[in-house]
């Protein structure tokens, strides 16, 4: 590659244009603690003051209760990496080693180490990552089982650095073939791998970029390289190297922008941050993306002589070049959503639990459900994106918005996420003023008998699954229409009406109920009936669906719930629920209950193995249906409650959205949907009142139903209780200075005699949950 002629700066700003092109706003660490399991080495490398010889009286490994007390210091500090360092192969030069292992119960470092690695994941949360050196296949596959990325630096693949007077001379494992040979092994097994090159120890720049052009072809072949290290050589006392001439800033910046040239955009590219200090800013313009790991509890025990940074300030002086400083995994974040690729199961399952839906590292300890958010995120970067703010100015003038720029909003951290939230609030304002509405409501989930297994699901049942939380039952029609009647006396105007798929329930037990409904409360409004259970109720009875709804129509239906949608990316529904309708059908009976004049809401159920694209396109295909019908009243954003969902408890999913992803899912909406939905609800069961207050603030409208009886997400593990009265409501509503609004179904004032019913309503009534009993069977 041709550099004669170009200018350092020239070089540089090349560079940083492509790291933009890749990474955009966002500068990552990794917040991990140093585990050095052993000190003992085979090599001899001139310039190391971390290997040592045996000692006597000194372990020559850490004790595992030695290797566990660091990692539950990490784990109580925030970390989530175990870096393990240690030595290549000392048994193989030392008895002391090899004595130590017998004594551990091992033949082999690795062995030692894989023990380790398996003990910290599971009995401190944290994620192994592995550097023991030259390893075989048989050896990394063993480490693959327990660790969530491995590593093993190049340095160079110059030879004449192994000769005689060279740094690497009587270090068999710095032979860049057998190092360039363990890259391959892991690229072929799939492991998330770290390597890099050491400069200043004696190669020229030539051999720097044949050394880069290596990983970059074997990346190539493999796609596992998930970061390159540019390491400056540092001299160091009591070593053959301790005089040797330092590697000067205008060498470190030069190799980091050829390094970005030759990797592309997309690789992550990382040089420390403790071995160039002060320099923060000219690192970052020479197109590196990654300050590697960073511990706040350890030291680098490579480097011991150079302190971390502390982590503010390293993300104040990234700010300085716009850049917003992000917490990483161990593994970088297309690896960390592609687990079943990359990883081992028992990793996979933690690297879900511990990553946000971008796969970077969770940047709070909220799940939707629990009682507190967590303080609102700082702001260090000035100025926004530009990229955010042209999609905003767009969405705000009614436009449709492209992929690519929803996908954009949703990443928004620091300055643009204020910037979006604010203007989606202000788009609120705009739309629907300071009226903050509600509605008087009681759930009545009539059967939590469900033959289908979405594995999202903790509420439905199966006949004799009375090991989940609650037993099963099928509500006699008297118990349903007791509730709408103690429903209507406390002021409720509808009753929201959802159940799980009873094998024997067919169109007509549908129908039976809105008549049931309708013949006890005539005033109350039925909102029943997902897109499934229509879907279902028009199969046993062979009718096309719109002859089905119309069917419920005539029976009292009034409006039907959007639920049912989950994501409309038939990639994700693959997964959660593969035997459910799929996003066409969905979108189908939306459009033909629309075509009756039956209105609907829209859901989104968010937080569990879908990515901001899939979001996207759930956005953009209610956009288009909405463009199209007009049938949509709302949009109401649903985080995935984790705590007793099958698919979380097998280890299959994240732990729900961030809080920072729950209040922007409601931002976007608010954009990507505009003008076509101009109502955005928030859901207090899941993000609880105050999360729903900050919601409010973000671009919501609308604060749902008091509900009465909250089944489905209680039983999903919600700490938020089964009621919401009006008075709180209206509390929590003017806390924010806004006016609350008591509505209808269909967004009217309800009756005033309505509003004074539900502000003196009695308390309710025991629930009656009617045992499962024999139902003619469905055709």
């Amino acid at each position: 590659m041709m550099t004669t002629g170009v200018s350092l700066a020239a070089l540089m700003a090349e560079a940083g244009e492509l790291r933009d092109r890749g990474h955009g706003r966002l500068i990552s660490y990794s917040r991990k603690v140093f585990i050095p399991l052993t000190h003992l080495c085979r090599d001899v490398c001139h310039y190391c003051t971390f290997a040592e010889r045996p000692r006597a009286g000194q372990p020559a490994y850490l004790s595992p209760d030695q290797v566990l007390a660091i990692a539950r210091a990490g784990a109580a500090a925030g970390c989530t990496e175990a870096l393990f360092t240690l030595g290549d192969k000392p048994e193989l030069r030392y008895s002391a080693a090899r004595e130590a292992l017998a004594a551990l119960g091992h033949e082999t470092t690795i062995g030692y180490l894989t023990e380790m690695c398996g003990r910290v994941l599971r009995e401190t949360g944290l994620l192994p990552h592995a550097n023991p050196g030259v390893m075989t296949r048989e050896e990394i596959a063993g480490l693959r089982a327990v660790t969530a990325s491995q590593g093993i630096m190049l340095e160079s693949t110059s030879e004449r650095l192994c000769e005689k007077g060279g740094v690497h001379y009587g270090s068999p494992d710095k032979h860049p073939a057998v190092r360039l040979e363990t890259i391959r092994l892991a690229g072929e097994l799939k492991v998330p791998f770290t390597t890099g090159i050491l400069i200043g120890i004696g190669e020229t720049r030539d051999e720097r970029m044949e050394a880069l052009t290596a990983i970059r072809d074997l990346h190539a072949a493999h796609g596992h390289i998930q970061e390159v290290i540019v390491q400056n050589f540092r001299a160091k006392p009591d070593t053959k190297w301790a005089d040797a001439d330092e590697p000067d800033l205008q060498d470190l910046l030069w190799t980091i922008a050829m390094a970005r040239k030759i990797l592309g955009p997309d690789m992550n590219l990382q040089a420390p941050p403790n071995l160039s200090p002060g320099v923060y800013p000219r690192l970052i313009a020479a197109g590196l993306n990654d300050w590697g790991g960073i511990s706040p509890v350890t030291p680098d025990h490579v480097n011991p002589e150079a302190p971390w940074p502390a982590i503010d300030e390293l993300a104040r002086r990234s700010a300085e070049l716009g850049k917003v400083l992000v917490n990483r995994l161990p593994l970088y974040p297309a690896y960390a959503r592609d687990p079943d690729t990359w990883l081992a199961p028992e990793v996979a399952t933690q690297v879900r639990r511990m990553s946000d839906a971008e796969g970077l590292a969770r940047d709070d300890d909220w799940s939707p459900g629990e009682t507190t958010p967590p303080p609102a995120p700082r702001v260090l970067v000035s100025g926004v994106d530009s990229a955010i703010a042209r999609a905003v100015d767009r969405a705000t003038s009614g436009e449709r918005l492209d992929p690519p720029e929803i996908v954009r909003l949703f990443a928004a951290r620091d300055a643009d996420y204020r910037h979006v939230t604010g203007a989606a609030n202000a788009l609120r304002q705009a739309v629907s003023g300071e009226v903050i509405r509600y509605v008087v409501n009681r759930n009545i989930n009539y059967t939590n008998i469900c033959y289908f297994r979405c594995k999202f699901c903790a509420f439905s049942k199966g006949r004799t699954h009375e090991d989940l939380r609650g037993a099963p039952y099928d509500l006699a029609l008297d118990e349903v229409k007791r509730r709408a009647v103690e429903a209507w006396e406390r002021g409720a105007t509808e009753v929201c009406m959802q159940g799980g798929i009873h094998p024997d329930y067919t169109g007509e037990t549908y129908v039976a109920i809105c008549k049931a409904i309708k013949e006890a409360v005539p005033g109350m409004h039925i909102h029943a009936f997902s897109a499934l259970e229509v879907t279902q109720g028009a199969a046993t009875l062979k009718q096309p669906i719109p002859e089905f709804l119309a069917s419920l129509q005539q029976a009292g239906l009034g409006t039907l719930p959007g639920t049912a949608a989950e994501i409309l990316d038939d990639e994700v529904r693959a997964i959660i629920c593969p035997d459910k309708i799929n996003t066409a059908e969905w979108l189908g009976v939306q459009r033909a209950a629309h075509g009756l004049g039956l209105r609907t809401t829209s859901t989104i159920m968010y937080g569990h193995v879908e990515t901001p694209l899939s979001w996207t396109r759930h956005l953009l295909a209610l956009r288009d249906l909405q463009s199209e019908t007009g049938g949509f009243t709302e949009f109401v954003p649903l985080p995935f409650v984790h705590m007793e969902a099958p698919m979380y408890r097998q280890g299959r999913a994240r732990r729900g959205p961030t809080f920072r992803e729950a209040v922007i899912m409601h931002s976007v909406a608010r954009l990507a949907l505009h003008p076509v939905i101009p109502n955005i609800q928030t859901s207090w069961v899941k993000m609880g009142p105050a999360g729903a207050a900050i919601c409010l603030e973000a671009g919501a409208n609308d604060l749902g139903g008091t509900l009465m009886n909250e089944s489905i997400s209680r039983a999903a593990g919600t700490q938020h209780g089964q009621e919401f009265p009006p008075d709180a409501m209206e509390a929590l509503i003017r806390s924010i200075g806004r006016t609350p609004q008591q509505r209808d179904t269909l967004y009217r004032t309800v009756p005033e005699e309505r509003r004074a019913a539900s502000l003196v309503a009695a308390d309710l009534a025991p629930l009656v949950l009617t045992p499962p009993r024999k139902r003619a069977a469905a055709a």
